[in-house]
């Protein structure tokens, strides 16, 4: 098991409210449910499922205003180690609402507030100075206005410095750099994959090259290409192994793939192999494809998923 701790980093986090309808209809007043309250964003939703795994993560975010102040006391109630950078600007706050005649849910992202130059480099000079030295640094989620693209490559070399295993969980622009500046493990999905490549569309049997012409150039050690419902495909540079999804009812996808990221970490931080590690996401990332809303995957449905993919999943792959 490595030493250090699990440190992710979240600077676009978002106060998560949620509630249900019967119906949405245009122009009429709906009468809604009480609205729950979660706290939201690519890193901070990593942590608290590595933490429902049995790991002490530390998370790292961005909190600012009434809204950012929520968000903290929630991922605490959690039971999550927390270093928070204070933010001029509120917080965002993100809206889900789940239609129950039809089962349809409704995703309201709101865009980040704008970020101080002065509060950029706050968070690099945090992430310089982390002591004890993490041993994996997850980046995870989109970057607010004001942040410069290349950030996630700067936190690449940061970690590169501290000797840490680095992940970036991201999209566009900001994967790019933090591809160009070399990362551990990449999570892309296929489009996100055809990108990196520079290629507009793949088929499934270009894949695993293109995965592993990533591996090739240097930018990462492994790739685990998400296919949603199909599973994943783990690639590392002498290793190609498709791990399907088990077959479940699912509700919503809010969480599937930090909670993927969380599983497939959480058990790599534990000295065990790549395709365990990818097993275990698979099963965290389609657990929590089974509750409403956007909580996180349930540990029963976890183990028992997991134990589908023992054993059936190497037969499942191979047919």
């Amino acid at each position: 098991m490595a030493t250090g701790p699990i440190v992710t980093l979240t600077i676009n986090p978002a106060l998560d409210k949620s509630s249900n309808v019967a119906r949405i209809v245009p122009d009429n007043k709906l009468r809604c449910d009480a609205p729950n309250f979660e706290a939201g964003g690519g890193g901070i939703n990593v942590a608290k499922a590595i933490h429902r795994l049995g790991g002490n993560p530390v998370a790292i975010f961005t909190i600012g205003g009434p809204t950012g102040h929520r968000l903290h006391k929630l991922v605490k109630a959690e039971g999550v180690g927390t270093m928070v950078i204070e933010t001029k600007q509120w917080t965002r706050e993100n809206f889900h609402v789940l239609e129950t005649s039809t089962g349809f849910q409704y995703r309201f992202g709101m865009p980040g507030t704008e970020m101080m130059p002065t509060e950029v480099r706050s968070i690099l000079e945090t992430m310089e100075e982390l002591d004890p030295k993490p041993a994996y640094i997850i980046a995870s989620g989109s970057l607010p206005p004001g942040v410069p693209a290349d950030f996630y490559g700067e936190i690449a070399k940061i970690a590169h410095k501290q000797g840490a295993k680095f992940i970036a969980d991201t999209s566009g622009d900001a994967l790019r750099y933090a591809t160009e500046a070399g990362v551990y493990l990449l999570k892309p999905n296929i489009t996100e994959l055809s990108e990196l490549v520079g290629v507009d569309k793949l088929e499934m049997d270009e894949v695993d090259d293109a995965a592993r012409a990533l591996i090739i150039r240097g930018q990462c050690e492994v790739v685990v290409v998400s296919m949603g419902a199909m599973g994943a495909m783990l690639v590392t540079e002498d290793q190609v192994e498709h791990i399907p999804a088990p077959p479940v009812q699912p509700k919503s996808t809010v969480g599937a793939g930090d909670s993927m990221l969380a599983g497939i970490i959480w058990t790599l931080y534990q000295g065990k192999s790549f395709r365990e590690a990818v097993r275990m996401g698979v099963a965290c990332g389609t657990a929590a494809t089974m509750n409403a809303g956007s909580e996180l995957f349930k540990m029963q449905d976890v183990n028992r998923l997991m134990d589908w993919l023992n054993r059936y999943g190497k037969r499942y792959s191979a047919s």
